[in-house]
């Protein structure tokens, strides 16, 4: 009989202090040379899990077994057969790859033969061989993670533990990143992958879903797909755009698991059969998706209208707010972005996609003020933002990829800082905070520190901050990046409500089902915007968004080599 290579029995976490166990009672059996994906909302469990598993955590109750060691006794052991790629600090941005590479060597103890042999390895495995020289901070988002996964396997073990390896990452990375370790199990080893981008853990062998502590579901992620099989449509209306529909069906209580805007249409998961046969003529049947079947499996999406858009009252605007005039940037020899030019009406999202290194952020930053064009003009408002940017930001609220947070300041801080920099005072600051703090539901971490919040809460304050002054232009940056999919449309249920009353929205996002709320977006690639356009239009050229993504990418990489 082949031994597992994890097995849990019967067990419990709870921490000091806490009422409630962060892991509860779980059980069970990880078989070697899979891909097994870990998913959950934030506060399910999941980073403590992987702490126990390498041994950085000790068990309230209950027994842990990985590779027939025991973490608890045996962590020296253990350490030279496993490899761990952490979410975050796992790299030195400021030692070159060859140097964080040399690093994690002496670590793991190589000989320098085993140091040449494996470096020579890597470097091919990873394409990272003409970068050895570049300081890890200055490499792409994709090539950071690449650069991680050849530090984790150093020592070759047998048993990987990758936490969120494509937050931050464009789809292209990701999907080389994914053929990386699909390669890797195939070579007998085991890869246990935390994520929260559902649509990578739909491609895994095996799934866990966690969910309060207690394991969900424990399976092949397209079993758990096939529970919901005939229960999935889109929906339009006649009269009713998507974001008023979407609206309008979750004030209803309309009795659904989710409900998303897709494209020019409404994504339903209706968990009510006798709801389908009385609707059926304005439903159209599509195939159901794994992240469908785990917002089910939670508890379905919330089912609230917001309201953070209440009191939000715009004065009369022109219909053109944001414009970009052939915005240019270069550095030295290297342009970021080339002549990129577009208009952005009030009420409209739009969203600017493209992989990493390809101009998107630049010209974000461009646009919001945070950086000088070369050439080209960036407008909002009408107002020039490198002649009078200081006027053009009292139009704005910005919420950064990175958190534009105080994380040693509370949460109570946090919003008094920001709404006092952006000019409120006296009673009206004091309703403003109170209302971020009902609406963001806050109010049990008032007195936390900012940077020891779970990240969703960070995401919830991050936005709670950029709203206090009821801005008519928002740029949110990666806003829901890292953020597992029920908060994602917690998120975006406030901003459409936003966007109804007048507001504009400019956004990032590597999640391409969320270019799905967008009205129209650009794609950037290599300085240029290689297409504007609608969702719907976009999802044209491939199956899905992510497909038709990567072939616009393709396409145009080929027409540049001819």
């Amino acid at each position: 009989m082949i031994k597992p290579v994890v097995r849990i029995e019967h067990l419990f976490k709870r921490f000091p202090g806490q009422e409630a166990d962060a892991l509860h009672d779980l059980s069970f059996d990880l078989t070697g040379g899979q891909i097994i994906g870990l998913v959950g909302p934030d506060g399910a469990g999941k980073t403590t899990l992987i702490r126990l598993l390498l041994g950085l955590l000790l068990p309230t109750a209950g027994s842990v077994s990985v590779l027939g060691i025991d973490p608890e006794n045996q962590m020296d052991k253990l350490h030279y057969l496993i490899g761990y790629m952490p979410q975050k600090f796992g790299l030195y941005e400021d030692l070159t790859v060859q140097e964080n590479l040399n690093l994690y060597a002496d670590l793991k103890e190589l000989t320098p033969s085993d140091k040449r042999d494996q470096f020579k390895m890597l470097l091919k495995f990873t394409g990272l061989e003409p970068f050895t020289e570049r300081l890890a901070g200055r490499l792409s988002g994709g090539m950071k993670q690449k650069l991680g996964l050849a530090c984790a396997l150093l020592g070759d073990p047998r048993f990987l533990l990758l936490d969120e390896p494509g937050v931050g990452v464009d789809p292209i990375s990701r999907r080389e990143l994914m053929f990386m370790v699909r390669q890797l199990s195939r070579d007998g080893k085991t890869i246990l992958w935390s994520t929260s981008y559902l649509d990578e853990a739909a491609d895994f062998d095996d799934v866990m879903l966690l969910g309060g502590g207690r394991l969900l579901y424990h399976g092949s992620p397209g079993e758990l797909t096939k529970r919901i099989k005939g229960n999935v449509f889109l929906t339009q209306h006649t009269k009713l755009a998507p974001r008023p529909l979407l609206r309008h069906i979750l004030k209803s209580r309309f009795p659904v698991d989710d409900a998303v805007i897709w494209g020019n249409a409404v994504r339903l998961v209706i968990r009510d059969k006798d709801t389908q046969t009385k609707f059926t003529r304005y439903l159209k049947p599509v195939k159901p998706r794994f992240e469908d079947a785990v917002i089910t499996l939670l508890g379905g999406c919330p089912q609230s209208d917001s309201r953070v858009a209440r009191n939000i009252h715009l004065p009369p605007m022109e219909d053109v707010v944001i414009r970009a005039e052939n915005l240019t940037k270069r550095y030295g020899s290297f342009t970021a972005a080339d002549h990129i030019s577009f208009d952005i009406k009030r009420g409209e999202i739009f969203g600017l996609l493209g992989p990493n290194g390809a101009g998107k952020s630049t010209s974000f930053k461009m646009m919001c003020g945070l950086a000088r064009p070369t050439e080209g003009r960036a407008l909002v408002m009408g107002i020039d933002m490198r002649e009078h940017p200081t006027l053009a930001r009292q139009n704005l609220g910005y919420m950064a990829q990175k958190f534009s947070l105080f994380s040693p300041l509370s949460v109570l801080q946090n919003l008094t800082f920001f709404s006092g920099i952006y000019g409120l005072s006296g009673q009206r600051q004091k309703a403003k905070i109170e209302q971020m703090i009902r609406v963001f539901a806050l109010r049990p971490y008032l007195h936390q520190k900012a940077g020891d919040l779970p990240l969703g809460f960070k995401q919830r304050l991050a936005l709670a901050c950029a709203i206090m002054h009821s801005p008519p232009i928002l740029f949110l940056d990666e806003p829901t990046s890292g953020v597992d999919p029920v908060t994602r449309r917690e998120f975006w249920n406030h901003i459409n409500s936003m966007v109804e009353k007048g507001v504009t929205v400019m956004v990032t996002t590597h999640f391409m089902d969320e270019a799905e709320y967008c009205d129209r977006i650009a794609l950037i690639y290599q300085g240029k915007a290689i297409y504007i356009g609608s969702p719907d239009q976009l999802k044209k050229r491939g199956e899905t968004m992510e497909d038709a993504f990567v072939r616009v990418i393709r396409e145009n990489e080929k027409q540049g080599q001819d």
